[in-house]
């Protein structure tokens, strides 16, 4: 049996290069789509409306006057705090979003034997 590069038969070793490279290719395209797609939310009963990118990047917050209760001595410290959660909200779903389209295109490989978590 005749071994190909990479001290696999068949030149299996080559044929695996191909794939990496292609994955990794995949995984670029992936990553600069993201800057482009965004995740919105909306807290506070719609007082607050965040919209994130796939870079996690603040793409715009939206203040609903109708929502807000200026002669509530409270509404100042209300509204900091549903602007401190709704961001969070809004990174964790462009996260989670990511992390989604990547595993989508690595299918798990960096589990594999012998990359040592290098795609993961």
């Amino acid at each position: 049996m005749a071994k190909g590069r990479g001290g696999m038969p068949g030149g299996g070793g080559a044929n695996m290069m191909k794939q990496l490279q292609k994955m990794q290719q995949d995984m670029a395209e992936a990553q600069a789509a993201l800057e482009h797609e965004t995740v919105e939310v909306s807290v506070g009963g719609g007082a607050l409306t965040i919209v994130v990118t796939g870079h996690q990047r603040v793409q715009s917050i939206t203040i609903n006057p109708d929502m807000v209760d200026t002669t509530d001595e409270e509404w100042l410290t209300d509204m900091q705090d549903l602007l401190v959660a709704g961001v969070n909200q809004a990174i964790e779903q462009s996260q989670t979003m990511a992390a989604e389209k990547l595993e989508a295109i690595t299918g798990g490989l960096g589990n594999m034997p012998g990359l040592g978590g290098l795609l993961g």
